[in-house]
């Protein structure tokens, strides 16, 4: 089986920091690209940011210059630094990665199981 594990969520004030963590672990072979998704309430899933192994990365719009994604390959865990929170930013926060397991052939992605973001006054 293959997990990812998110933390670091939480309600902050309008212009604060958060970071959040997330580690996929299990019958792992390699961790390819890994992003972070939010979903809104009433609103779909969007892509907020993704990062590849050798560390391009991407970015929505509406986040751009405020949150920074980071990974660490050796412990497969991606960071989303956000500053400069606003109450636009709510939403729960969902990893996403490329692994390929140990017992497999083909790559296959998981996500986890989501962690709050709540950006209030």
């Amino acid at each position: 089986q293959v997990q990812l594990v998110e933390s670091g969520g939480g309600l902050v004030q309008p212009g604060e920091s958060l970071r959040l963590s997330c580690t996929a672990s299990g019958i792992i072979s390699s961790v390819g690209l890994m992003g972070w998704y939010r979903q809104a309430p009433g609103k779909q899933r969007e892509l907020v940011a993704t990062i590849s192994t050798a560390g391009n990365t991407d970015y929505a719009n509406s986040v751009l210059g405020r949150f920074t994604i980071s990974r660490d390959n050796a412990k497969n865990t991606v960071y989303l630094q956000m500053n400069s929170l606003k109450p636009e930013d709510t939403a729960d926060y969902y990893c996403n990665s490329l692994v390929l397991r140990r017992d497999g052939i083909e790559w296959s992605t998981y996500w986890g199981q989501g962690t709050q973001v709540t950006v209030s006054s």
